[in-house]
């Protein structure tokens, strides 16, 4: 019996090992794993500063008119990411969805007529310069540096690829995927 007895104890070490390996290597993964998940648009969204807020907090401003279609936004979605994490504590990174009227005011404030569109406001919330397009993550970190510092902004205006932004004043046929129906 002591022979059973010693196996079975090797066979119980045996199997807790595996479980014990079994459960680290999940572990792992699923940090691994998460950590170099970008965050989509509409969690970066859900992240951002309220426009509201933005306008009293007194820091400066990153403005992004952003649409869930654009695949220029979509483009950029982990490297602004990544750039929210590095300055959001000395930049507001304020979103506004160009689907949702409530924001047309900006919209035509701003001169959106393509997307993604970038606006860098100073901590009084006057513009000092923009960006269009799909841009580069440096030149998007530069201008963010700059503003941080509230230094003249080395790429002020800059365009790249860009979604056209379909006037939301315009009677959009119903077909139309962006007329959610209307």
């Amino acid at each position: 019996m002591g022979a059973s007895t010693a196996a079975d104890g090797q066979r119980l070490r045996n199997f807790l090992i595996v479980m014990v390996a079994i459960v680290l290597s999940l572990a792992l993964l699923v940090a691994v794993r998460g950590n170099n998940q970008p965050l989509t648009l509409a969690e970066q969204a859900s992240q951002a500063t309220p426009w509201a807020e933005a306008q009293t907090n007194g820091k400066p401003t990153l403005l992004e008119f952003y649409a869930n279609w654009c695949s220029s936004c979509r483009a950029m979605a982990k490297d602004l990411g990544e750039l929210k994490v590095a300055y959001r504590d000395r930049v507001n990174f304020v979103m506004l969805n160009v689907d949702n009227l409530q924001w047309l005011p900006e919209i035509e404030q701003f001169g959106v007529d393509g997307i993604p569109h970038f606006v860098f406001l100073n901590a009084q919330q006057e513009p000092q310069g923009a960006a269009i397009g799909l841009q580069p993550k440096e030149i998007m970190a530069k201008n963010l540096e700059a503003l941080s510092l509230g230094l003249p902004l080395p790429y002020g205006d800059s365009s790249g690829n860009v979604s056209q932004l379909p006037n939301p004043r315009a009677t959009q046929r119903s077909d139309d995927p962006r007329s959610h129906g209307g």
